[in-house]
């Protein structure tokens, strides 16, 4: 029998410091309207000092633990989707391991950018088909603030931190990852990227003063390959698996800016009911856009057994994917 890797538990936190479009106008040429409209960002959290990514990396992992009443030795793998580790090492993931007292688990960083949670599901579905793991934490987590420079308005307005979780569980049930497709185009690397702090470009004063260390964007350009990505992702996802957007529950997109997640929504024959949008709340974090939203659906019992929900992303790579999922029971 075909094991199938079920999402059994969510989980999301976002840091207690939320600053507001009004309160980035006074230290950025910008505008609350300028940014909603553009965007449809109002406000965004913040980690407080000596908080970071493995921080809200246990938080959301602990809850999970006593939403499930699982004990951490459970738990065979720990996979950490992020580009803002504590460290470029020990893994942020291993730091989360040994804080919740998982044991047994082996532990690794995934870095695919904002696409990073799809890659690591990806992972973490093989792992448990191979039929050598039952329980798998997949955490996506950004500490954004950490690498943005508050002076460049064309950036600083998008992003936010935040974290979210799932844990992945062996099924026989014919639910769970159902499918995905997944690229990578390492042509687009230019086009968003942080050049310091790496072996090409080790930090140093020359780096720092150059601005090395803030992430860099072409706007025009991630737009424009974020929509077709996305969308031809997400319609090769529905075609082989002889689907339309009737079929579709709920599409969770990568939480960049609202006028992608609208053209693709629109391209693919979406209506508004269908689609979830919770950037005006959170910005885009990274890593944690897709869990969160998926904690926040099953909060919101937006989500039954049997439902097919279409998740979608964009990141720097460039890499950008679909994955369809088949509804499971919750713990």
């Amino acid at each position: 029998m075909i094991l199938k890797a079920t999402i059994t538990a969510a989980s999301h936190y976002l840091p207690e410091n939320i600053i507001s479009n009004r309160e980035m106008e006074k230290f950025v040429d910008t505008s609350d309207e300028w940014i909603q409209s553009r965007t449809g960002i109002r406000q965004r959290h913040k980690v407080k000092n000596g908080e970071a990514t493995s921080s809200m990396g246990i938080k959301v992992a602990n809850k999970i633990l006593k939403k499930t009443k699982i004990s951490p030795t459970e738990i065979d793998v720990i996979i950490t989707a992020t580009i803002t580790p504590d460290m470029l090492f020990p893994s942020t993931a291993s730091i989360i391991q040994k804080e919740i007292g998982a044991i047994n688990a082996w532990a690794f960083d995934l870095n695919a950018a904002c696409s990073g949670f799809l890659f690591s599901l990806e992972t973490a579905q093989s792992l448990i088909e191979s039929k050598k793991y039952n329980k798998i934490l997949v955490i996506g987590g950004d500490t954004m603030s950490s690498i943005i420079d508050y002076n460049d308005r064309a950036t600083c307005v998008l992003f936010g931190d935040g974290a979210g979780a799932i844990l992945l569980e062996a099924s026989n049930e014919n639910n769970g990852i159902m499918d995905s497709v997944l690229f990578t185009d390492g042509s687009g690397g230019e086009r968003l990227y942080m050049p310091g702090g790496g072996s090409l470009y080790p930090s140093s004063k020359k780096t720092i003063d150059s601005n090395f260390h803030y992430l860099k964007q072409d706007g025009r350009e991630v737009y424009k390959s974020a929509v077709r990505g996305m969308t031809e992702a997400a319609i090769e996802i529905l075609k082989r698996n002889s689907l339309s957007a009737e079929d579709i529950k709920l599409f969770i997109p990568h939480q960049a800016n609202k006028r992608i997640i609208e053209a693709c929504s629109s391209r693919l024959g979406l209506n508004s009911d269908q689609v979830y949008v919770n950037i005006d709340r959170f910005a885009n974090t990274t890593g944690g856009t897709i869990p969160i939203c998926i904690s926040e659906a099953t909060e919101n019992n937006l989500l039954k057994k049997g439902d097919l929900i279409l998740l979608a992303a964009f990141g720097a790579g460039f890499t950008w994917g679909a994955t369809l999922i088949k509804w499971g029971n919750l713990n």
